[in-house]
């Protein structure tokens, strides 16, 4: 059931509890964040996806879409955003606290559950607020939509690195224990066998005895074999999750190394095995992400994950679209590297694939090329403290959810820094070099209007040169 925010204008103070606004700096920039966004456009935007007369009410939109912003934002997990949100009155008020609180306002499960029924059209209204926030503030301009920088990445999933010899034994575990759910009688379980082969082939590929290693997989193969046609053999209704778990278990016995579509996770049979050519990680498992920022300002105005491992190019005319839909502005020159070439695309924006001839460009178009490698270091950001680096939401919604989450947090911690230093000239050192600056030039003035009255061309130009030098210093 959706809950909207019915609250007014005042609110009666509480003889127990301290009110926020009496505790935080209006001139926070939490603060400052948290009165520039639209609140109220969540509420109208999510509306269809809670049902309104069934159920309990859920929790305040302006409350589950705060706490998201601070998880990505800080980088942090739903327990440990819960527990911050405990004791931080600015992160109380950005959620629309009135007094402060002591207790959790929600779960884990609460938010886990939320972000599911959000779905990506929901998400994206985070990632399109964040940059409607500082067009409203004048921290960004639509102008600079315009050019934009496009690029793919990897997110990896939460999963331990894949070898046979842990597929075959992690998927006779979970066969046991559905087994076990569904009152199934098993022959033999291989519990304490599949541990000790387990072990011995870790050993084994460790020291670099790789025969004997491979002999140790193909007894996991052996067992898991037999413990699927010991589950076949029951003339049992199964259920849902058990036809699931054997149709993987078949997948994953046929699989071999020059296989395609092969399962990589058992929880999490969707990943793809994605190689990017890199020195330190040849191999990447999770999903492709393609990320659009603007040239100049590097603000992310696009984020979206592709299934099945596209290539770079084939992912081009997706990812412009969802930059026109959330920024507003249709992209008039997209600047892409090598990986784009062939891309195909026949949309209005002119594609440029960055290289090494530049000589016969103009130098207005180089310039431009030269801010196409500004996109790496945000890929960076966003993977080391905006948790795409390793995602923990489940499945192939998580996947979609994570990246334009992240993306918003990056955003969200742009505009705090945007409202940070739009504060600091009102005490800070900017404002005392700008006097000293005009006072240059008032001293300046004074000593050159004699050169002036004698018409002295070289004293007005000896002028001109001292000030534009004191300006930019």
């Amino acid at each position: 059931m959706m809950t909207r925010d019915t609250r007014g204008e005042t609110t009666q103070a509480n003889l127990f509890k301290p009110l926020l606004r009496d505790i935080v700096s209006q001139k926070h920039p939490l603060v400052l964040l948290a009165d520039s966004i639209d609140w109220k456009s969540f509420e109208d935007a999510l509306e269809s996806r809670f049902c309104a007369d069934n159920g309990r009410p859920s929790c305040p939109v302006r409350l589950m879409v705060g706490l998201q912003y601070l998880k990505y934002t800080a980088g942090l997990s739903d327990e440990g955003v819960l527990a911050e949100w405990c004791e931080n009155p600015y992160w109380q008020y950005f959620t629309g606290g009135t007094f402060f609180e002591h207790e959790f306002p929600a779960d884990q499960a609460s938010m886990s559950r939320w972000r599911r029924k959000l779905s990506e059209d929901g998400a994206e209204k985070l990632l399109e607020e964040s940059l409607k926030a500082g067009l409203r503030q004048g921290f960004i301009k639509k102008s600079e939509f315009k050019r934009v920088n496009v690029d793919t990445t990897v997110a990896e999933k939460n999963i331990r690195f894949p070898t046979d010899a842990r597929l075959y034994d992690r998927m006779r575990e979970r066969l046991v224990a559905e087994a076990s759910e569904c009152g199934i009688p098993l022959r033999q379980t291989y519990a304490r066998v599949g541990k000790q082969l387990l072990r011995r082939q870790s050993g084994y590929a460790k020291a670099r005895q790789l025969k004997r290693a491979a002999k140790q997989t193909r007894k996991l193969h052996t067992i898991l074999g037999r413990t699927i046609r010991n589950i076949e053999s029951h003339e049992v209704r199964l259920s849902e999750r058990m036809h699931e778990l054997l149709e993987t278990a078949h997948r994953i016995m046929e699989q071999t190394r020059t296989s395609g579509g092969k399962v990589y996770s058992i929880h999490e049979p969707q990943v793809e095995c994605i190689a990017k050519g890199k020195a330190h990680k040849r191999y990447e498992f999770g999903t492709k992400v393609g990320l659009v920022t603007s040239s100049k300002t590097n603000w992310i105005l696009g984020a979206k994950a592709f299934r099945g491992n596209p290539y770079d190019g084939h992912t081009l005319e997706d990812a412009l679209a969802q930059s026109t839909r959330l920024g507003g502005v249709e992209p008039e020159m997209a600047m892409c590297d090598l990986g784009y070439r062939g891309s195909g695309y026949e949309g209005p924006c002119g594609i440029q694939v960055v290289n090494r001839f530049r000589k016969q460009r103009s130098k207005s178009l180089c310039r431009w090329w030269k801010r196409r490698s500004a996109i790496e270091p945000v890929i960076g950001h966003v993977k080391s403290e905006h948790r795409m680096n390793r995602n923990y939401l489940g499945g192939e919604i998580g996947d979609r959810l994570n990246c334009i989450f992240a993306a918003a947090g990056f955003n969200m911690r742009k505009l705090l820094r945007a409202f940070a230093l739009f504060l600091r000239p009102v005490s800070g050192r900017p404002l005392c070099g700008l006097l000293a600056c005009i006072r240059f030039c008032a001293a300046r003035l004074a000593q050159y209007m004699a050169a002036a009255t004698a018409q002295s061309e070289v004293g007005w130009n000896h002028f001109a040169q001292n000030a534009a030098f004191a300006w930019s210093t």
